[in-house]
């Protein structure tokens, strides 16, 4: 009898390579018959970035989404240029390379070179790292960046939520449901997921001083990890 398949979508991990694999183990994901979605920026943070995408290339059914450490980290990759000029975090992923005297395998440039900017499944359900203008349809968005960098999105839906009742949160493509990260719930002084209007915030703070989660993404079933600095004692990551 096949087992049932089931989706999960996962937020900002930041190297946090321990926690990832928590969420992995405490969730019971199936490396081989489950999907993950991953909403971007494994770089930049704790010190096993190289770790992480070793163990998401070990995901059979994995849907990497780009987020804007990642694209600077790409950027890097092609150019020998990088954005931020290894801050916010970025000295961590380059010691966790530097570590292999910068030697970037071939799979870690097509796992960085093929993330999309955006994931739409068959239910209508949106992935994004940041967000979109969601006045236009995020196929025709002005510049590619915004998908990764956007954070409008989830403040909009924020700010909806709490003025307005009875009416639906208005976007061009009426998705049923948009997975976030980029935008740290601990801002809000939580470590939760949160959710405003139809917009799901799984960045709970796995780059600072949160967690790590994974969310089932058809029950809303959610599994973290202990706090990255708990895991990371004597690092700093992005904090």
């Amino acid at each position: 009898m096949q087992k049932d398949t089931r989706t999960f979508v996962i937020g900002d991990i930041h190297g946090g390579y321990k926690a990832l694999l928590q969420v992995l183990e405490r969730s019971g994901f199936d490396y081989e018959n489950d999907t993950l979605i991953s909403l971007g920026d494994i770089c930049d943070g704790w010190s096993e970035v190289f770790e992480c995408v070793e163990e998401l290339l070990k995901i059979k059914n994995l849907i990497a989404i780009r987020g804007n450490h990642d694209q600077w980290f790409y950027e890097y990759i092609r150019t020998g240029f990088h954005g931020s000029q290894w801050e916010q975090g970025a000295h961590a992923t380059k010691n966790s390379y530097g570590k292999r005297s910068m030697m970037i395998p071939d799979t870690h440039e097509k796992f960085f070179g093929t993330q999309l900017n955006y994931y739409i499944d068959d239910q209508n359900r949106c992935f994004v790292h940041g967000g979109f203008n969601r006045h236009f349809s995020i196929k025709d968005q002005s510049v590619p960046y915004i998908y990764y960098w956007d954070r409008d999105l989830w403040m909009q839906a924020l700010s909806y939520t709490t003025i307005i009742e009875g009416y639906p949160f208005k976007m061009f493509d009426k998705f049923k449901e948009v997975f976030i990260g980029h935008t740290s719930t601990t801002n809000w002084k939580t470590d939760k997921p949160m959710h405003a209007a139809n917009i799901w915030n799984l960045d709970t703070g796995g780059g600072f001083k949160g967690k790590l989660t994974i969310m089932n993404v058809d029950t809303k079933e959610y599994f973290q990890s202990d706090l990255l600095t708990e895991l990371y004692p004597d690092e700093k990551g992005r904090n």
